[in-house]
């Protein structure tokens, strides 16, 4: 994508809504299909990074296979090639659910794909049971 700042934007924009729709509708394949070739997902922040497709796809098939998940975006901010946001994610294993509202701040390449993506959020304290 080569245009103007305003296209990125946009791309960025949707790229987060994909994303967060993605999270409670799609499959692992299509969330790995947002990141560029050459990117690093760190979830939660201090965690090892993932910088392969096949560890996003197994990442993120940690939530496709659970019992229910739900992501529906709270808030968003796109500025220049960095988008920060804050979701809900609710998911459920058995008879348990959880919680957790992440802040995630994603960087994009030219061409609206992440680049980079971290998670701001703290398993010992933010991760709840429900």
């Amino acid at each position: 994508m080569t245009g103007t700042a305003t296209d990125l934007t946009a791309a960025i924009n949707a790229t987060v809504d994909t994303y967060i729709d993605l999270i409670t509708n799609g499959t692992p394949e299509q969330i790995a299909d947002l990141y560029a070739e050459e990117c690093s997902v760190e979830d939660p922040i201090g965690s090892p990074l993932r910088t392969t497709r096949a560890e996003l796809i197994e990442f993120y098939g940690l939530i496709a296979n659970l019992d229910e998940h739900r992501a529906t975006l709270k808030w968003k901010k796109v500025v220049g090639d960095t988008a920060v946001f804050e979701f809900h994610l609710f998911t459920k294993a058995g008879d348990t659910g959880f919680e957790i509202q992440p802040v995630d701040i994603m960087v994009f390449d030219e061409n609206g794909k992440i680049t980079s993506m971290r998670a701001v959020w703290d398993p010992a304290t933010d991760l709840k049971t429900v």
